[in-house]
């Protein structure tokens, strides 16, 4: 029996070289026989040996069911050498006869030199591909362009510009997973709260199903494309592409690049930085803010440190002078702890009173707490005018000074030693970039102190929220351990005790 092998990787090169059906009727012809057995592997990449086909075709020759194989081209057994010759050294040792439409192989010193030659250009060709098509991709992203669709929940691709565009109805969904998570309110706690409110309103995922899982959540609460941030080149998956011919232990895994390599795209944001930037300081705290419910539950749990030894504090029932009373103290006693405590405890009543009561005084006058905060601070109008005129200018002072840097060099690279003196270039060059330096930390600074105001701006937003939310509902009975517990949360970001006193840290 003669053995066909024909095989091409993608559509693409099906349309542009020979098709799986041109290949098989030149081989056949070749074989001038009705005794064929056909192996086809359609849509495989040639770079690995792990095929169906091929991997049968090489199983039949151990059991001797061919005599001969046939094959277009060497590059259609394999894109690499080494794996060209493993093919063709078992081929030999069953004696099978091997030949190609497009060339013979003859057994010899030439034959065997002429083949090799041939597979280790099939093999520079499969790099050069590969190289082009990444450089091809890059250039593409750099220019601004979303390389595929992402399929990211409250965008739609569209392929004629090549853009994310908001998608109006799954953009409502992700702007209340963000004022689920970042404001107060009487429906959801925490991500796996969303994930169930989500799935019992019967709002679809954006492949459709009625089933919304806490990762779901989780990922688009952390993706900066909400906030018209999108990366591409963000990770490397070279080699993955043969994970599904390999044991779980040879899988290679995909690796984040370096950030520099990474390639923003500018998106339409769905919702504004402040509201991401404090969606990201939540969910860093979100394991002990909401942390599994235990036998007895604590007012302050998952926010409270210790100032002395940065122990996180924990709250439990102790029993002191015989009698039990609830604390909250700092000491690990499980094994392993890396850091027992420095024994900094506090009665859970005490502590929960001075928190709450402090938080009312805070919530009863809204006003004059955010004016507070606002103390010092650049009002949105202003970031909006004199700062942002302010970092045009500097960033446009640094393109002048870096051009500057441009000419002095070149100037020197054509002129006379009467003219400068390479002492003098490497003066003006130095004042330059000390010039251009300076410049650029000044434009640090003002970005940092621009980004700080905004953080105050909406932590003075978060505290109005809050406060709206209690004096809503103020006149009715007493607030229960769940809304306290809830305000405080929401208001508050950590709590640090010292022997002395007690200091709480806003959003």
């Amino acid at each position: 029996m003669i053995g066909v092998y024909a095989r091409v990787s993608t559509e693409e090169q099906a349309k542009k070289g020979f098709s799986l059906k041109d290949q098989i009727k030149e081989c056949r012809k070749k074989a001038n026989s009705a005794e064929i057995i056909e192996y086809i592997d359609d849509g495989f990449s040639g770079e690995f040996i792990d095929r169906p086909a091929l991997t049968q075709l090489r199983e039949d020759a151990r059991k001797g069911l061919i005599n001969k194989v046939i094959c277009l081209d060497p590059d259609r057994l394999s894109r690499k050498l080494m794996n060209q010759l493993i093919i063709t050294d078992e081929l030999d040792k069953k004696e099978i006869k091997l030949e190609f439409v497009n060339g013979e192989y003859a057994k010899t010193p030439e034959g065997n030199l002429f083949y090799s030659l041939r597979g280790a250009i099939s093999e520079f060709e499969k790099a050069k591909i590969k190289e082009r098509t990444s450089r091809g991709r890059k250039e593409k992203a750099k220019q601004g362009k979303v390389l595929r669709d992402f399929v990211i929940y409250g965008y739609t691709y569209n392929k004629q510009t090549e853009q994310l565009e908001i998608n109006e109805e799954e953009a409502k969904v992700v702007k209340l997973i963000f004022d689920l998570f970042t404001k107060p309110n009487d429906m959801v706690k925490g991500i796996n709260g969303i994930a169930k409110f989500l799935t019992a309103q019967g709002v679809p995922t954006k492949r459709g199903a009625n089933v919304w899982h806490r990762q779901v959540v989780r990922q688009i609460i952390l993706n900066p494309v909400y906030m018209g941030e999108f990366y591409q080149n963000k990770w490397n998956t070279e080699g993955m592409l043969g994970n599904q011919f390999r044991s779980k232990e040879e899988k290679v895994s995909m690796k984040l690049r370096s950030k520099d390599e990474w390639i923003k795209i500018p998106c339409p944001p769905i919702v504004d930085e402040a509201t991401y930037h404090h969606a990201q300081k939540l969910i860093r705290d979100s394991r002990r803010r909401f942390a599994k419910e235990s036998l007895y539950s604590y007012l302050l749990s998952g926010i409270l440190r210790c100032g002395k030894c940065g122990n996180t504090l924990t709250g439990r029932k102790a029993k002191n002078w015989g009698k039990y009373e609830f604390e909250y103290t700092d000491k690990k006693n499980y094994s392993g702890a890396k850091h027992p405590g420095c024994g900094l405890h506090m009665k859970c009543e005490e502590l929960d009173t001075h928190v709450w009561n402090q938080l009312l005084e805070w919530l009863d006058q809204p006003d004059e707490i955010t004016a507070t905060i606002a103390d010092g601070m650049i009002s949105e109008n202003e970031i909006g005018t004199f700062e942002q005129v302010e970092m045009e200018r500097l960033e446009r002072e640094i393109e002048k000074t870096k051009k500057a840097r441009k000419k002095v060099l070149k100037l020197f690279a054509f002129a006379d030693e009467e003219d400068m003196t390479e002492e003098e270039i490497k003066q003006s060059i130095r004042e330059l970039k000390d010039k251009e330096n300076e410049l650029e930390q000044k434009l640090l600074s003002l970005q940092q102190k621009v980004k700080q105001d905004e953080e105050h701006h909406y932590t003075a937003e978060v505290l109005r929220d809050a406060a709206e939310y209690y004096l809503s509902k103020k006149g009715e009975q007493e607030f229960t351990f769940e809304d306290k517990q809830h305000l405080i949360r929401q208001v508050v970001r950590e709590i640090v005790l010292y022997d002395d006193r007690v200091e709480i840290y806003t959003f």
